[in-house]
């Protein structure tokens, strides 16, 4: 029996775009780290984003879709992931930053959640065949909650929210607000092959100095004054 048009296309919604999202965030962060990290199975849906304390990051994109990408770490997270990577790289722990607000933590974190959002966008050019682009991540080190709102960019917004794992069972959260849009599959075709580690951080270097403008900054600072901080 012959399939309808409907029964044989494939369609990639919200949830799809966040699973591959989430991939990414492990795929990263457990090279890096030479930890296992993983996510629950369950996925929230919200109706803010939010940056949290100890640690928030936050990345905004553009393109064949819009959103906002927030990553809240606690302070002892956020010092799992960066002591296991630095000494992942070569770094002796007596030389490490012992506090969580150290400049050199937040750098870090920056860097991975850059490398994440690096090896997510490759992943959309491939298998979705259109293209995002990133601005520089911005990492916070806050004491309270502090609401992000990119509703004015967003014609129907979806937020969701997925909670992590560590290797030493510590937890972080992302958090995804985008715009409502479903992909929807007109003809196969092959996919690309996926970039090695050091090829995702060359991109993502690459395309974090491309995508941004000599004001992009002062847009960064725009947006931190507007939320009061």
């Amino acid at each position: 029996m012959t399939k309808t048009w409907k029964e044989s296309t494939v369609v990639y919604g919200t949830e799809d775009i966040l699973t591959s999202l989430c991939n990414s965030v492990t795929r990263v962060l457990s090279l890096a780290t030479q930890c296992q990290i993983h996510y629950s199975g369950m996925v929230q849906r919200i109706t803010k984003t939010c940056l949290k304390p100890d640690i928030g990051c936050f990345v905004l994109f553009d393109g064949g879709f819009s959103g906002l990408v927030v990553l809240n770490f606690s302070a002892q997270t956020a010092m799992e992931l960066y002591e296991s990577y630095m000494i992942n790289m070569g770094m002796p722990k007596s030389e490490l930053a012992s506090s969580h607000t150290s400049d050199e933590v937040s750098n870090i974190m920056g860097e991975l959640m850059n490398q994440i959002v690096g090896d997510f966008t490759g992943k959309v050019r491939r298998e979705l065949q259109t293209n995002i682009t990133q601005n520089q991540p911005k990492m916070l080190v806050l004491n309270k909650q502090v609401v992000l709102s990119v509703d004015t960019q967003l014609d129907q917004p979806e937020s969701r929210r997925v909670t992590f794992y560590t290797g030493k069972n510590n937890i972080f959260y992302l958090e995804l607000a985008i715009d409502r849009t479903e992909f929807i599959k007109l003809h196969d075709f092959e996919v690309s092959e996926v970039l090695s580690p050091d090829e995702v951080i060359a991109q993502a270097d690459a395309e974090s100095k491309v995508t941004q403008p000599a004001d992009d900054q002062s847009e960064q600072d725009e947006l931190l004054k507007s939320l009061g901080m």
